[in-house]
């Protein structure tokens, strides 16, 4: 069975299925409802008709295809069982969401794999087998995984309402800590709903470890190193974390102290799309920009985005690494991008 499931290309971990699979639904979030997100607030802050009547619907409707194709291709499916992913796609996110996506496709696609050039009707046999295992789960398992992850994420929302000052340290910490790691901290919080408080720290929480790392590495890294992190991901110092654990201090300090700020005192909110994308591409601010919008005025929001999303993660952060550089803790190279 081994020897079959290696020739197959199968590998039953939590690697594969945690944090490859759930890396590339982010992919797929980001390249349908994340971007559609996007363009679609460009639409209705300009009255832009075609982007917020013609695309935004497109976009919510290609979501579970883009999903389910994206962790298709990072399982390394064959052609056949890659193109039959996008109907479950369909399936997956029309009977259970994006978690019902991430769960459907998994199956499909390593059933599909099985079965994949067994027989002399593959082309028949091969499509077969990966859309009704896909469909079966999502129809099946789907609804009541997706239900008991919203569940757990009103429970988060909640007990932040409740508790604003020890839940805005904990959610702030655990998904900034989510998105530096090689999991998908954007696919995380759009499986838990997080929205409303809890959304408002866990983006304080991943744009302290984006906007920490950009700023402390800067000596290392210089501006290229600035953008790469701060635009696009904390994740590229996993390797330095490896080698040197403590360079996580400063952004993680950070989080910390910003995330019951957010909550306690500034009110910080966002949507699920953007409470777990920090500065990445900007989408965590258009996110606190539409959760936010109704209640403030714009000029307010954006002034508490620049202090909170960036000014203080940079600052704190830099005022964290400055001490532990003067203890010898964190050295000059330490935190190098290669």
């Amino acid at each position: 069975m081994r020897e079959f499931l290696k020739r197959k290309n199968i590998i039953v971990s939590w690697r594969t299925y945690f944090i490859t699979a759930l890396g590339a639904m982010a992919y797929g979030l980001f390249a349908s409802l994340l971007v559609g997100t996007i363009l679609n607030t460009i639409g209705e802050e300009f009255n832009i008709d075609f982007l917020t009547k013609t695309l935004w619907p497109i976009a919510q409707a290609a979501t579970g295809p883009a999903i389910a194709v994206s962790i298709a291709y990072a399982l390394k499916a064959p052609d056949m069982v890659l193109f039959s992913s996008t109907l479950i796609g369909v399936a997956g996110y029309e009977l259970g969401g994006p978690i019902g996506v991430f769960v459907a496709t998994i199956f499909g696609v390593e059933f599909g794999k099985i079965v994949s050039g067994e027989t002399k009707i593959d082309i028949v046999i091969t499509p077969t087998v990966t859309v009704l295992c896909g469909i079966l789960v999502a129809n099946f398992i789907g609804p009541y995984i997706e239900s008991l992850m919203m569940r757990f994420g009103n429970l988060i929302m909640i007990a932040t309402d409740q508790q604003p000052f020890i839940m805005g340290i904990l959610v702030s910490v655990l998904v900034g800590l989510a998105l530096t790691l090689p999991i998908s901290s954007a696919a995380l919080c759009i499986m838990l709903s997080l929205s409303g408080l809890a959304g408002g720290a866990a983006t304080v929480g991943c744009c302290s470890q984006m906007v920490g790392f950009a700023v402390i590495s800067f000596k290392d890294n210089g501006l290229d190193g600035l953008v790469a992190q701060g635009l696009g991901t904390s994740m590229l110092q996993m390797p330095n974390i490896i080698k040197n654990h403590k360079i996580w201090i400063p952004p993680t300090l950070t989080s910390a102290i910003l995330g019951p700020l957010a909550t306690s005192v500034f009110k910080m909110e966002n949507t699920p799309l953007g409470s777990g994308m920090g500065t990445s591409g900007l989408v965590g601010q258009i996110g606190t920009i539409n959760a936010m919008g109704q209640g403030l005025p714009k000029s307010r929001i954006f002034l508490l985005i620049l202090i909170l999303h960036f000014v203080l993660p940079g600052l704190i952060s830099y005022f964290i690494y400055v001490y532990m550089r003067s203890k010898g803790l964190i050295k000059d190279g330490d935190m190098k991008l290669k």
